[in-house]
């Protein structure tokens, strides 16, 4: 019984426990008006949910019990509060559909959803980005449920992105990342030949910069395509002085190309007016030819959402959400989270 979608929600609301199916009540009809509006024909998804019981008064309290009789291997669902061992056969039976149905993408509704399928927790963190189940095995979107947008109505416009993408993401089962090469610890000669080689031929590039201590301690440039990155440093953990660069000379040379790729290449950056402020503040760099700033035009686009790069990473990438994959969040801009 193969379906190419399959739609995991939270658990039953007592509507869906008197049906005995999925999805049923108000936040059914949120549900399947953002399926249409996505272009996901209902008919081509298969429904259930990670707990298909109802919990007493409809909080999830409820399934909550002591770590001590927490579901094996499972972490907590939030801090400190663990779903009770007593649903471990819901989770079993949720994985018995998968293979079942065997989907090219899950959507997962919610947090319990997300929880239950990668053994993840925090729906606001996570929606958006596609992801496997915990045992690498199935691709899945984590997006908001129903019940949230019936709350919060703002979250609709963002879970009809993520089913949009849910949609495309139907199309083949595997999970497909964008391909980045990005040149680390460049030399003088590797600058060089990165701008001739990638920067001259594109039609403009991405520019980002990392501060510590009002210092630039890291320029980055991209392609149009995002293909190819490069990172020039400016600072080294590993040097005693916390130079990167080995001599004045060197380092000199370095800012004289970050000066005329600025000056060549029409720019693009999120938040870019803060590294533009940035560059002429401190090392007395312009950037005359930019074009344009990425969190500008999505806010001008859509004002009531969010505008960090987590979240427009989220609505119009493919990209992992990476933020979890670092520990030092020192040099970040805030509007970068």
């Amino acid at each position: 019984m193969h379906k190419p979608i399959m739609v995991v929600g939270d658990y039953w609301n007592e509507q869906e426990e008197r049906e005995g199916k999925p999805f049923a009540g108000p936040g059914a009809g949120i549900l399947y008006g953002l399926l249409a509006q996505a272009g996901i024909d209902k008919r081509e998804c298969y429904f259930t949910n990670a707990i298909n019981q109802r919990p007493a008064g409809n909080r999830i309290e409820s399934f909550y019990g002591p770590k001590a009789e927490a579901i094996p291997e499972y972490r907590a669902i939030f801090n400190g509060k663990y779903i009770h061992n007593r649903y471990a056969g819901e989770i079993t039976r949720l994985f018995e559909e998968i293979e079942r149905v065997k989907p090219n993408v899950i959507v997962a509704l919610g947090n319990l959803a997300l929880w239950a399928l990668a053994k993840k927790s925090g729906i606001k963190k996570y929606r958006g980005a596609p992801t496997l189940t915990h045992d690498q095995r199935w691709k899945l979107i984590p997006t908001w449920a129903p019940a949230s947008i019936l709350k919060q109505w703002e979250l609709r416009i963002i879970a009809l992105a993520d089913l949009s993408k849910a949609r495309k993401e139907s199309a083949f089962p595997e999970l497909r990342r964008p391909r980045r090469y990005i040149y680390l610890e460049p030399d003088i000669s590797d600058i060089e030949e990165f701008y001739e080689e990638f920067l001259v031929p594109s039609p403009f590039v991405s520019c980002d910069i990392e501060t510590a201590a009002k210092t630039i301690t890291e320029v980055g440039y991209s392609n149009a395509d995002g293909t190819r990155a490069i990172v020039i440093p400016f600072y080294s953990r590993l040097a005693e002085d916390g130079n990167y660069w080995p001599s004045f000379t060197a380092e000199r040379k370095a800012w004289k190309l970050v000066r005329m790729i600025n000056s060549t290449k029409p720019t693009i950056g999120q938040n870019f007016s803060y590294d533009m402020t940035y560059f002429w503040r401190t090392v007395r760099i312009p950037t005359p030819l930019f074009l344009g700033d990425t969190m500008i035009l999505h806010h001008s686009l859509q004002p009531e959402l969010q505008k960090g790069l987590g979240f427009l990473g989220s609505i119009y990438t493919n990209e992992p959400s990476w933020k979890f994959m670092r520990t030092d969040h020192s040099t970040l801009k805030k509007e970068d989270d």
